[in-house]
């Protein structure tokens, strides 16, 4: 202990100048004790308390992101830990706002039972998000997941009263300690080749290069276990299914959505710092993220096509989807992020809206099956018109924004193809497109017994507003961003 404490007063040092930095997160850590507090003593006597105090921080947080964005300063801080740059500022920013539509989605849904503990968890779970979008220290990244993974756990099993809900959370839980133990390992063995914890030092990255390379491919592939699990690409996409459709409609797409927004950013930092260096192991981690991409494309895609349950075959189009993502991951330039964000934007609003359509329905319907869907088309046209729209922009087609999102990766990644000559990136641009052809057969499956095919029954479906308004507000962006992307690609 007397050894470091000729260092002590250096150490504080750093951290209170960091501290300015680090204001959106402590924005979150103090709504966090707030809507404890306020969860303990107080709503009890108003039962929007905890709601309302994390609307607030939520907002509040967003605010201090636009001044960092403003500042347009590169900011290290904490001993070079965490950098704060556009990038990070832009992704915390769709993480906040995705956020409070996922706060009020809970809010307007399960009005019957306590909440305030929840709206804790969610705030945690963004803590650990923005962490990871701004990390370049492994110690920091594993906190961040941990933080981020135990918070999903809890929501998952937060509304379980069925033995299926009970079984979604279990398998959650379960899984994702497996994959963050093999990603602990992972991490300690590029610890002990590099003797460095930030992943863009160039001490690390010259460890990594004097590593050997039977033991770098196995640490890699062991970090990709943890990073696969987040984002649910093949072989770690198994759980996806079963925890989507077991868990309740809100948390589902909390889960298909902000979670991976976070970890394609981390997966870009750390592919934009090891493959501009000319070795072994990003020739190796490239081709590796190339077939990854294709298998979860393929799996996903191919695998919807047999759902006859909404929220499964939802589950398997997140899994395609993430292998979209992979490919703007490859594509993704210091400086040009404007393609990544368009996407992780387009993606967020998408998903968003078709969960809250499918919420919709099972809350009338009291299932999500597509064969229920029949005929109600004609009765309700406004919800299933937008709903069709959404499903169009998952598929990529014109003129929504999905389309220009799908196009601008396919541009990005043919450009490299130019430049290399691979014919790995050659197959990923097939297998892209013809698995977005394969898209269309399943999600035209709901519009298709909604408007073509006559109902059983006529059930009362009993709107909520709010939702309905959000769902539709959220499908007018994808249009208008469809038919004017510059107005959301200028803002990066």
């Amino acid at each position: 202990m007397l050894a470091f404490s000729p260092y002590i007063s250096s150490f504080l040092d750093q951290i209170i100048v960091s501290i300015p930095y680090f204001k959106p997160e402590l924005t979150l850590i103090v709504t966090f004790i707030g809507t404890i507090l306020a969860s303990l003593f107080i709503d009890k006597h108003w039962k929007h308390t905890s709601f309302t105090i994390t609307l607030i921080g939520l907002l509040l947080s967003g605010c201090y992101l636009v001044g960092q964005g403003i500042s347009q300063v590169e900011i290290a801080g904490f001993f070079d830990m965490i950098h704060i740059d556009a990038f990070a500022i832009a992704a915390r920013l769709i993480i906040l706002l995705s956020t409070i539509l996922i706060a009020v989605f809970i809010q307007q849904r399960h009005q019957e039972r306590p909440l305030g503990d929840l709206y804790a968890v969610l705030l945690t779970a963004t803590l650990g998000l923005n962490l990871l979008t701004m990390s370049s220290n492994w110690l920091m990244i594993f906190i961040a997941v941990e933080t981020v993974s135990i918070s999903s756990y809890i929501m998952v099993g937060y509304f379980s009263t069925t033995k299926v809900q009970s079984e979604a959370a279990l398998k959650y839980v379960l899984f994702g300690s497996i994959c963050a133990a093999v990603m602990l390992y992972g991490l300690s063995l590029l610890y002990g080749f590099t003797g460095n914890l930030n992943f863009d030092a160039p001490s690390h990255i010259a460890g990594l290069m004097e590593a050997p390379q039977i033991m770098i491919s196995i640490a890699l592939l062991f970090l990709l276990t943890g990073i696969g699990f987040k984002l649910s690409f093949f072989p770690f996409h198994v759980w996806s299914p079963d925890v989507y459709q077991g868990a309740p409609t809100v948390i589902t797409t909390y889960l298909a959505t902000v979670p991976k927004i976070a970890v394609v950013v981390l997966l870009s930092k750390i592919l934009s710092a090891w493959l501009n260096v000319s070795f072994y192991f990003s020739d190796f981690l490239t081709y590796v993220i190339i077939a990854i991409a294709i298998a979860t494309m393929l799996i996903g895609n191919l695998a919807a096509l047999r759902q006859q349950d909404a929220k499964r075959m939802m589950a398997y189009s997140s899994i395609g989807h993430t292998g979209i993502l992979l490919m703007a991951v490859l594509v993704y330039q210091n400086n040009e992020s404007n393609v990544l964000l368009f996407y992780l934007s387009i993606y967020a609003l998408m998903n968003i809206a078709v969960f809250i359509f499918i919420d919709t329905l099972e809350a009338s319907l009291g299932n999500t099956w597509i064969e229920s869907y029949r005929g109600l088309g004609k009765q309700f046209p406004l919800l299933f018109t937008s709903f069709s729209i959404v499903l169009i922009a998952l598929i990529g087609l014109p003129p929504t924004a999905g389309f220009v999102g799908k196009l601008l990766v396919f541009s990005k990644v043919f450009e490299q193809y130019q430049n290399f000559q691979s014919f790995s990136l050659l197959v990923l641009l097939i297998v892209g497109a013809l698995t977005s052809v394969i898209s269309l057969f399943y999600y035209f499956k709901i519009p298709l017994n909604a408007f073509l095919k006559d109902s059983t029954a006529s059930p009362a479906v009993k709107f909520n507003a709010v939702l309905l308004c959000i769902g539709i507000l959220c499908t007018v962006a994808v249009l208008i961003l469809g038919i004017f992307p510059n107005l959301l690609l200028s803002a990066f």
